[in-house]
């Protein structure tokens, strides 16, 4: 029987001389790879394909530009209400993975781009793993971002490759790996150039080589002797990330991982409970918000964005440049201070060298950040962004200057945090094509990007904005022109409650403390110590109309404006807060300071700054940090 006669939707396969079957996995009607149930069915049909007629070796690639297999069918996960069905979910892709590994002829999976969660598990299915070294290639389980485990052997195989120190911390984080730090550690067995890979792999998968191991330190820390104590370390850090078990995810992982061999399937209550926690629900939410901002800034029509110009070289302009040109983009730079411009290139240069590897390549891309204090760069760019201070005047004084050298079809940005845009394009030939791209401090680490947009704009000009927005891997949230926009709109509230706490006589730390425990990744005292008390006060005043709290005008009066000072609510020293011991937090503290920034939130969402509920809760989870274990500020009665 031919492989064709199977019928088989999301797979084909070609034999060649040398007898390797190359089994391609192209999933019909999407254009990435997911595990769904009917794609494992017709695994394992192929699978007894290949029995039946084994051929020399195995080679399963995947058939998509995108990359290899994205994971798990995510529609699939949330029909699973009960644990009879849950126990049905997992036990599919264990039992045909374990196929795949017991095969006598020896396999390969070819990875180009992403192999995340169950992607990964199949490639470690097989006998061997090449990855192909081009920038979007990532392996990883990050299973526990969604609140959930990696069920089908990845708890099993990646600690049996990697050593357990390395497979732990993959598993509880999500971290993934780029393709040279895949094939460092032994997750992959070779990295190879796009060129070489075909070529490669069929060389590797008839080598006979040996199953590669952890080696020298991993493997000795991978004993089982020594199981207990790096389940003890691994509980220590759990408890002080979570001290409140918020994510129980994790915990069922090492439990998994430590007394049921990386077998769910053996643990059935583990399994009953993650299912049913509020946690995965959440989370699971979260991970559709992601995906929805994700397909704002998918390309359209329109010619893509590949030169920046930026106006403005402080923290945030400058910060903004370096992460163009780490993208990919030729950016120029642009200040009327040169000592600026080169502050913002040894930000970059220091950026580049904590991202890139080898150095080469770092400089590489340092040579895409071009200074340009004269603004040459304006008539050459598609996109022009402006980062100066929050001045309407000096801006539209730029702007005049700037809209008479634009190209046709360029864009103008502005990263204002508060200003209108109605305002700032007053004067233009065309505001219709001025667009806020307002991005969040620090750039390299803040996820989200707001895409603002006025009552006249162009909806090309905003739709083009959020295509460069997730061109460089950020995530794009189309807002409203008001005062603050959405993200600032709401943290303004929080950061004044919390600061009305401080002139009641609370600790600062004890608030960040509160506050960490419910889930924050900052405390509020802390984040007003990092945006700088000055913004802090600019902020309040113009989104809350309050007068300044007491302590706020104190630190003030003394010039101590937070991190960039030294000095603020705490004293900073090597770019960290430090912090007496924290005191016992009010009955409540949490829920207080919380009301203000939902009551905002919701003001926002009513005044139409974003689309619907769903997307409020987006913006502010991934622009503020809000805990996402709980979805978001807005629950289903906002809806």
């Amino acid at each position: 029987m031919s492989f064709e006669s199977l019928g088989l939707r999301h797979f084909r396969c070609a034999v060649d001389p040398q007898g390797i079957a190359w089994l391609t996995i192209d999933c019909a009607g999407s254009s990435v790879n997911r595990l769904s149930g009917e794609v494992l069915a017709e695994l394992g049909r192929a699978l007894d394909h290949f029995q039946s007629a084994p051929p020399a070796a195995l080679v399963i690639r995947s058939g998509k530009a995108a990359g290899f297999v994205a994971g798990a069918d995510i529609d699939e996960f949330s029909q699973l209400n009960d644990a009879a069905t849950a126990r049905a979910f997992i036990e599919r892709g264990w039992t045909v993975f374990n196929r795949l590994a017991a095969v006598p002829w020896p396999t390969l999976a070819l990875i180009q781009g992403h192999c995340m969660g169950g992607g990964l598990e199949l490639a470690l299915a097989c006998r061997y793993r090449i990855v192909v070294d081009q920038p979007d290639t990532r392996l990883s389980l990050p299973e526990v971002m969604l609140g959930i485990f990696p069920g089908w052997g990845g708890m099993l195989r990646l600690p049996r490759r990697v050593g357990a120190p390395l497979a732990l911390d993959m598993m509880l984080t999500g971290r993934a790996l780029d393709a040279r730090r895949a094939a460092a550690a032994g997750v992959a067995d070779l990295c190879v150039p796009p060129r070489l890979a075909e070529q490669s792999a069929a060389r590797h998968v008839l080598s006979s080589q040996p199953v590669r191991g952890p080696k020298g330190k991993d493997a000795w820390l991978s004993h089982p002797m020594l199981r207990p104590l790096l389940l003890r370390q691994a509980r220590k850090t759990l408890e002080k990330r979570d001290p409140q078990g918020h994510y129980p995810a994790p915990r069922a992982i090492l439990e998994i991982w430590a007394h049921h061999a990386g077998d769910a399937l053996d643990a059935p209550g583990l399994i009953d409970a993650i299912i049913h926690s509020d946690t995965a629900r959440n989370l699971l939410r979260v991970f559709r918000m992601q995906e929805r901002l994700k397909s704002f800034g998918k390309a359209g029509d329109q010619a893509p964005v590949r030169h920046v110009h930026v106006v403005g070289a402080g923290v945030m302009g400058g910060d903004i440049a370096a992460w163009c040109a780490l993208k990919g983009l030729t950016v120029t730079l642009q200040d009327t201070d040169r000592a600026r411009i080169a502050q913002a290139i040894g930000r970059a240069h220091a950026l580049y060298a904590r991202k890139i590897r080898p150095a080469r390549e770092a400089r590489l891309t340092a040579d895409r950040l071009i200074p340009d204090p004269d603004g040459q760069g304006i008539a050459r760019a598609d996109l022009v962004i402006e980062a100066i201070s929050e001045n309407l005047d000096a801006k539209r004084g730029l702007y005049a200057a700037i809209e008479p050298r634009l190209k046709d079809g360029a864009l103008l940005a502005t990263n204002t945090s508060s200003l209108s845009l109605q305002d700032l394009g007053r004067d233009l030939a065309h505001p219709e094509r001025l667009v806020g791209i307002h991005f969040f401090n620090p750039v390299a680490k803040m996820p989200l990007v707001e895409v603002v947009a006025a009552d006249g704009t162009d909806p090309r000009a905003q739709s083009a904005a959020c295509a460069f927005v997730g061109r460089i891997g950020k995530l794009p949230l189309p807002v409203k022109s008001v005062p603050g926009f959405l993200v600032n709109a709401v943290l303004a509230p929080y950061m004044l409650e919390a600061m009305r706490c401080v002139d009641e006589g609370l600790r600062p730390e004890t608030i960040d403390a509160a506050m960490k425990a419910y889930g924050m990744p900052m405390g509020p005292i802390e984040l007003i110590d990092t945006v700088g008390l000055d913004i802090a006060r600019d902020a309040g005043a113009q989104l809350t109309g309050a007068e300044p709290p007491a302590c706020l005008a104190r630190h003030l009066a003394r010039n101590e404006l937070g991190r960039k000072s030294g000095q603020g609510f705490y004293r900073w020293r090597e770019g960290k807060p430090v912090r007496a011991e924290a005191g016992t937090a009010p009955a409540g503290l949490a829920r207080r300071l919380l009301q203000p920034l939902i009551d905002a939130t919701r003001r926002q969402l009513a005044a139409g700054v974003v689309a619907d509920a769903e997307l409020a809760n987006a913006g502010v989870i991934f622009g503020t940090g809000y805990a996402p274990y709980t979805g978001g500020p807005m629950t289903p009665d906002d809806h």
